[in-house]
């Protein structure tokens, strides 16, 4: 394939060497030819490659990296290359090396994590042999291809959720057959700014899963909606609960991230998930909400009740946390929006015969809530939400200026 390339002068003009040049040009028609590029090199065989050199920095003006499937992240590629090009980046686009087969030895190998440094520019956190595996595996537990997720993400752990997302979006695309293990429908919309729901059922081993291969379509948000036991005498069944921190006690990813690393939701998108709780009269509490991996953790009280007393948890659930310290550990902003199914130390546990009446009168609100201030990041914040909170104290900035997501 011939090189082609991007140069964005501060001028804000266009070049496009492919092998010619051309001046003056649309930058968003331009990246679309040059994503164009990305998709036919790997239709031939290679792993394409982006270069990005970036003249307004000191420390780190050279980054790269390469993909597989690129149509699955081409919405995502758009708005980042041409925020670039915009603030004078040069864009280069190239065939790197032959894609690697999932039945290559060689395949295995190169998804190992501890080989990557998570802190190199979101852009290119992932190398192109775990996006392979990554988008193959959405498919495969959530029914739908990975071009159907939308930019804005929400999880819960039961049908119920589903069934008011269908309700209030007929149109979304759902599973293309039975029996998948997380069922995904997404409400799209041509920019790509709607909203994916996953019902991920359980527990945090689905949570993790999920999130590990979502990381690589780089979504905007992700916001859990799930139920909780509610932990605190005054709170009654139906109430939300909005995360402030997590007591990570599901075990899932002590490994990758020590249990004692701070994890906590997006301040912005936890203060439009808060003004729209306020904005539609709903009871709440604010807190730390803990997340266990032990369903039964009543059955063995000690421990677990001298956790929650230590960090005077509001809520218990089994997803929440995880969520958060994958979004934590790969960068996307996250938050947490649960609502009180049951008061395990107050009389009021989760039985089979009254639930039912309970999530019909919650599902909807919980829902609109949760869509409203995702109505609130889509108007205020199109390119993404800042993520100051999401780097590391060494990690040179990905744009051109400090408020750069």
């Amino acid at each position: 394939m011939t090189e082609q390339r991007l140069v964005g002068p501060a001028g804000g003009s266009v070049v496009e060497q492919a092998p010619g040049t051309l001046t003056g040009g649309d930058v968003d028609e331009a990246v679309a030819r040059l994503l164009d590029g990305l998709d036919a090199v790997y239709a031939d065989g290679w792993y394409p490659a982006v270069d990005v050199l970036r003249p307004w920095s000191r420390h780190n003006p050279r980054i790269s990296g390469e993909f597989a499937r690129p149509c699955a992240v081409r919405r995502y590629l758009q708005r980042e290359l041409v925020a670039l090009i915009r603030a004078g980046a040069t864009v280069t686009v190239r065939a790197s090396r032959p894609a690697v087969a999932f039945d290559d030895p060689d395949f295995f190998a190169a998804l190992d994590e501890d080989r990557f440094d998570l802190r190199v520019k979101k852009l290119f956190l992932f190398g192109p042999e775990r996006m392979a595996l990554s988008l193959d595996r959405l498919s495969h537990y959530t029914g739908t291809p990975a071009e159907s997720f939308e930019r804005h993400v929400l999880f819960t752990n039961y049908a119920m959720h589903v069934e008011s997302f269908r309700e209030r979006f007929p149109d979304a695309d759902g599973p293309d057959r039975d029996g998948v293990q997380m069922p995904a429908w997404h409400h799209r919309r041509p920019d790509g700014d709607g909203v994916s729901l996953v019902n991920i059922g359980v527990g945090p081993a689905n949570a993790k899963t999920v999130t590990d291969h979502l990381a690589v379509l780089r979504p905007d948000t992700m916001i859990m909606i799930g139920h909780c036991g509610g932990l605190r005498n005054r709170q009654e069944l139906g109430d939300f609960v909005l995360a402030t921190a997590y007591q990570r006690a599901d075990h899932v990813l002590d490994e990758v991230l020590p249990a004692d690393v701070p994890v906590i939701p997006n301040h912005r998108l936890n203060t439009y998930l808060l003004d729209a709780l306020e904005q539609s009269g709903s009871s709440y509490r604010l807190g730390v909400v803990h997340t266990t991996d032990n369903r039964n953790w009543e059955l063995n009280q000690t421990r677990t009740l001298a956790r929650m007393e230590a960090s005077r948890s509001v809520a218990v659930d089994m997803e929440s946390a995880t969520i958060a310290a994958n979004g934590f550990r790969y960068r996307i902003p996250n938050a947490t929006l649960l609502c009180v199914s049951d008061k395990p130390l107050h009389a009021a546990p989760k039985l089979a015969g009254g639930a039912r009446d309970f999530y019909e009168a919650s599902k909807r609100r919980h829902l609109g809530i949760a869509l409203e201030a995702l109505d609130r990041v889509r108007r205020e914040h199109p390119g993404g939400l800042p993520g100051h909170d999401l780097r590391s104290s060494d990690e040179p900035l990905l744009g051109a200026t400090p408020d750069s997501p």
